[in-house]
């Protein structure tokens, strides 16, 4: 059973020991809300759990909802493993196994769409429906206009990363979009999830690449919202009922575009 997450209500969490014997070496903040199947929300670049507010709220009426802090961002230790998303996806495999989730729905946003693009390609048999938000396989996917001041901000934060431990984080969030996370078209065959690839009109992704990453993906469907790079937040109305019309609609409806 869930509890209520509300909005001003954003620092409560329940935090179950990990049953898996996997090893980890942090324990996830998180908030759950919810019965039903369950879904796991995965956040982008430097933001926490509370990008969900408004998907908690809406999902949680008909699924057991998980929002989880990423390693190294809101209030979950950054822990002594790479900081990498690989990693993060090894942390997703732990949480699940340490909270007893055979299979869940899986719901990323940029850098958490990589994330739970990497785990369905890894893992495609944790994975029953996937969402993927302003993902991206590597960075030549994200528009040059975005990528370049991202770019010598790592440069920058990397020349002072011995110096500060603030240059030295930002040096590692900013490395996750210089770096990563390299996932090649060819692995995409292998994602065996119904997958949804969402993304907006203006987003700093680019159209031709999410295109592609829909049209790779063997049993996809692609939706293109008005909107930014943060439809989930800004346009949660409209991304809300593109999601659940998708997590709804039964496994033998086939490939569409809306």
């Amino acid at each position: 059973m869930g509890y209520k997450v509300s909005a001003g209500d954003f620092e409560k969490v329940r935090r179950i020991p990990y049953r898996g014997r996997r090893e980890v070496d942090i324990r996830h903040f998180y908030m759950e809300k919810g019965q039903g199947a369950p879904i796991i929300l995965l956040h982008g670049n430097g933001e926490d759990s509370g990008y969900f507010q408004s998907q908690i709220e809406e999902f949680s009426r008909r699924y057991h909802v998980y929002a989880m802090d990423t390693r190294g961002h809101g209030k979950t230790p950054r822990g002594e493993k790479p900081f990498t998303i690989r990693q993060f996806a090894e942390d997703l495999l732990g949480f699940m196994d340490g909270h007893g989730i055979a299979k869940a729905h899986l719901l990323g946003f940029s850098d958490g769409g990589n994330i739970a693009l990497v785990f369905a390609v890894k893992y495609p048999e944790r994975v029953d429906k996937l969402i993927l938000n302003g993902a991206n396989l590597n960075a030549q996917g994200v528009k040059r206009s975005i990528q370049i001041p991202i770019e010598l901000g790592y440069r920058i934060a990397r020349m002072f990363s011995g110096k500060s431990d603030g240059a030295k984080r930002n040096m590692e969030l900013l490395g996750l979009m210089v770096h990563e996370p390299n996932v090649s078209v060819e692995e995409l065959s292998g994602i065996q999830a119904r997958t949804l690839v969402i993304a907006g009109t203006r987003d700093m992704i680019k159209e031709k690449h999410t295109r592609l990453i829909a049209l790779e993906i063997p049993d996809s469907e692609l939706a293109i919202l008005k909107g930014d790079h943060f439809i989930a937040n800004k346009m949660a109305a409209a991304f809300n009922e593109r999601v659940l019309k998708f997590l709804e609609e039964p496994e033998s409806e086939g490939r569409g575009n809306a």
